[in-house]
Parts: structure tokens; C-alpha cells; sequence
């Protein structure tokens, strides 16, 4: 015996016996989970592996694609493989009479797994179109159209991959596919009484699809809705939520934005005119109030120096009222330019021209009476 086989068989005493126990002397329900316990760990290595790949190749040539598939699809995906091993080792690991319904849950959850993991990889293919299109620069108006088609599209397509996820699964039981067979023939009188059951809920996705392609709202605009100011920040074929400027979030059906008015400030662009109304007193001077406006707006990081006007636009009893009318490139800085004016001239007025300021005039008529010295009360 070479002297290197004698050491390692003077300390290890077992080694190179045949009559030590195997896998197959284990019993049979150990060996079982074993191989399960062995496929479902193997699919989590498998997704691990994939991970690091994707984050490896990711950080070498900043590809934003494999992020996005890092961290959508990589989660579903490793599932998909932890079932597909798992149904390699059924046929080892189950017995004979339990084989065919194991297999039969397994496939449906590989069906379920692969329509999920489709959702995640529609989702992945959306981010990548609306992050080349461009949507966080100020002239966005084709590149919100795209999105909001985008994402209805995907909306359709998820419902699409779902009712077709759930007709495998039903179509791969026996019972359920005879089942099916026989109610064909009364599908058309089911169809008019869910039609009729779910009328506005089918109504509202038919104004998802309008919505979608005819696109009098989109993605981040700036509307007015049930007396509210905000931005549209989801639409789905059912429903569009409307973030309002506070932070509350106002949930409007989609059938709102066709069957009544509102409005929307960035339908064709984002520019926006503002007005400051002020209330002032005949003896302002308007001239000198123009010109201070001018001097305010001149170098405002919100302006877009395209128009600049102070005008009398009314006149009442006790005040004249003042519009200084301002552009700017959107509604948030169009707001912010108006308060700073408002702010501005009000100063401006007060310390110097106070006369210019609302007053109340009151002409008194006769003698005033004398006031009674305090001693003699």
C-alpha cells in the first residue's frame, strides 16, 4: 500500500470501507426532501449567480438595462428556475401515487411564476423607453404622450397575460376543460349578464382606452379637477390620481376626464401667463409702478422675459385695481414669480409711495362738537 494511502487510512479508519450507509439507506421521506430541499436551494443559488452577473456587467459598462433587470425581473426569475428544478426531481422525490398531482400544482405554479415574471420584464421594457424620451426636460410634451400610451399599453398587456395565465391553468385540468366544453354554448347569454352586471366598470375601461390615444390628459399634467390644482401622476384604465399641490392625492374616475369639463395647463405647452391684482388708491403713480415691475422681473431665474405688463384694469369708488401680468415657462414658477411681485411692490409702495396705498375718505359736514372736559363730567 503506497505510504500515503496508509497514513490517511491510520487516521481516517473508515476510509475506503463498502459497508458504510448511503443515500440510499436513508429513508425514503428524508431522501424526499432532500432533493426538494436540494432543487429550491439550487434556484436561489442560480438567482444569486444571476444577480451578481447583472450587477457585475452593470458597473463595468453603466448599463441602466441590466440594472433595471437586476432589480425587476431577477426576483421572479429565480423562482421560475427554483420550480423547473423542482419539477426535475418530482419524479425522484414523490412517489408514484402522489407524482401526478405534484406535478400538476408545480406546473401551475411555474404558469403563474412565468406570467409574473413577463409583467416584470413589460415593466422593465417601459422604463427603458420613457428614460430615452426624455421626460424630465421642460419642452416634454411628446415624450408625457408616449408615456401615457406606454403605460396603458402595459396595463392591457398585464390584464392580457393574466386572463391568458388563468386559462392554461384551467385548461390543464380535465374536469375543468369538459366543463369549459359544455358551457359554450350559453357563453353569450353569461356575457350579456356580466355586461350588464359590471356596465360601469366596463364603461370605465372603455374611457381607459380613449383616454389612452385621444389623450386629453397625460402623464404629469397640470390640471384643475373638482376645484383642485395639480399634477396627473398614475393613469390606469380605471382611474387616474391627481396630485394635488398639498400632497393629498385626489382619486378621480377615468370617465370624469370625458364627461365633464376641466382644465389642463400644459395641453399644448407648459408656458403660462400669471397676474398680481393690486388695490390701490387713485393717486398711485403708474408709470413709476411699471417701471418697478420691470426692474423686479429683469434677471428673475422664474421669468422667461416674454411678457411684462402693468395695466389699470378696473376702477371702483374708493380703489383702482392694478394687473401686472407676467410669463412664465410653467405653473410652479409662475407662481412663485407672482408671489415675489406681490411681495416686492407691496414694499416698494409702502415705503415709497404711501399715498398710493388703499384709503377710506370721509367728508365731514357742520360744526363737530366740542368734547366735554373730563373735570366737569
Amino acid at each position: 500500500m503506497p505510504r500515503g494511502l496508509r497514513w490517511a487510512r491510520r487516521e481516517n479508519p473508515n476510509l475506503g470501507r463498502t459497508d458504510m450507509p448511503t443515500l440510499d439507506a436513508l429513508p425514503f421521506w428524508v431522501q424526499s426532501l432532500a432533493l426538494l430541499t436540494g432543487a429550491l436551494v439550487g434556484g436561489y443559488l442560480l438567482r444569486t449567480l444571476i444577480q451578481g452577473l447583472l450587477r457585475w456587467r452593470a458597473s463595468r459598462e453603466q448599463m441602466s438595462l441590466l440594472n433595471a433587470l437586476n432589480e425587476r425581473a431577477a426576483g421572479p426569475l429565480g423562482w421560475v428556475l427554483s420550480i423547473a428544478l423542482l419539477q426535475l426531481v418530482l419524479p425522484l422525490a414523490v412517489p408514484e401515487t402522489w407524482l401526478a398531482p405534484a406535478q400538476q400544482t408545480a406546473w401551475v405554479f411555474q404558469v403563474i411564476l412565468l406570467a409574473w415574471l413577463i409583467t416584470r420584464l413589460l415593466r422593465v421594457g417601459e422604463d427603458m423607453i420613457v428614460a430615452r424620451l426624455g421626460v424630465e426636460k421642460s419642452d416634454n410634451l411628446r415624450a408625457r404622450r408616449m408615456q401615457t400610451q406606454l403605460r396603458v399599453i402595459r396595463q392591457i398587456t398585464v390584464i392580457a397575460v393574466a386572463l391568458l395565465a388563468l386559462v392554461i391553468i384551467l385548461m390543464s385540468f380535465e374536469r375543468l376543460r369538459e366543463l369549459g366544453t359544455g358551457l359554450l354554448a350559453s357563453a353569450g347569454l353569461a356575457g350579456l349578464v356580466i355586461g350588464l352586471a359590471a356596465q360601469r366598470t366596463l364603461s370605465n375601461l372603455i374611457a381607459g382606452f380613449l383616454v389612452a390615444f385621444t389623450q386629453p390628459i397625460r402623464m404629469d399634467d397640470v390640471v384643475i379637477v373638482e376645484g383642485e390644482w395639480g399634477r396627473i401622476e398614475e393613469i390606469t384604465l380605471t382611474y387616474v390620481v391627481v396630485a394635488i399641490w398639498d400632497r393629498r392625492r385626489l382619486i378621480v374616475p377615468i370617465s370624469h376626464f370625458l364627461d365633464r369639463p376641466f382644465q389642463n395647463w400644459t395641453r399644448t405647452e407648459a408656458k403660462i401667463l400669471g397676474s398680481v391684482m393690486l388695490h390701490l388708491d387713485y393717486r398711485v403713480p403708474v408709470d413709476a409702478l411699471r417701471r418697478e415691475a420691470e426692474r423686479l422681473v429683469q434677471g428673475h431665474p422664474d421669468w422667461d422675459t416674454e411678457v411684462c405688463g402693468v395695466q389699470v384694469v378696473e376702477t371702483t369708488p374708493r380703489e383702482v385695481v392694478v394687473r401686472v401680468l407676467i410669463s412664465a415657462a410653467d405653473s410652479g414658477r409662475a407662481w412663485n414669480l407672482r408671489c415675489f411681485l406681490r411681495e416686492a411692490l407691496i414694499g416698494w409702495l409702502a415705503a415709497h409711495h404711501p399715498e398710493a396705498l388703499p384709503h377710506s375718505r370721509a367728508i365731514l359736514e357742520g360744526e363737530l362738537p366740542q368734547a366735554v372736559p373730563a373735570a366737569a363730567a
